[in-house]
């Protein structure tokens, strides 16, 4: 896909997951493709989900997932202002979306992505010129 992708933190997860062999090999895949085209997008929210679900779910050190979090950072990085949460409110009001889907949602959109790398969303779904797309299926 051409264009900018925004990668949900469950991509970032599955990097260091090796008891999810598949899904590790296809998110390492896809950060990989992304990053080199210089075309992955995450926000802030993102990289805190990031960090909170590797150090405790996965028990990735506190060293290794500052790291990784500092990396992933590099990659164009949306930050969330006032505006872009009433924007996922009126996204969860309009759509359901829970609230922090919501705001992926936003960020994705506010930068300009085509697509939107996520399990957390219905595979196909589109918004605006955002397509969401299940890396996992």
């Amino acid at each position: 896909m051409s264009g900018r992708s925004f990668l949900d933190t469950n991509v970032l997860v599955y990097t260091d997951d090796a008891d999810s062999p598949d899904k590790q090999t296809r998110a390492l895949a896809l950060y990989d493709s992304c990053h080199s085209r210089r075309q992955a997008v995450v926000s802030t929210q993102v990289l805190q989900e990031y960090f909170v679900t590797a150090t405790r779910k996965l028990g990735v050190a506190v060293d290794t997932a500052r790291r990784k979090t500092e990396l992933f950072g590099r990659m164009h990085l949306v930050r969330s202002e006032l505006k872009d949460i009433l924007a996922a409110v009126d996204l969860h009001r309009l759509h359901g979306f829970a609230f922090w889907d919501a705001l992926i949602v936003r960020a994705a959109l506010v930068a300009g992505c085509a697509v939107l790398f996520t399990e957390d969303l219905q595979h196909g779904f589109r918004i605006d010129g955002l397509q969401v797309v299940n890396p996992f299926l």
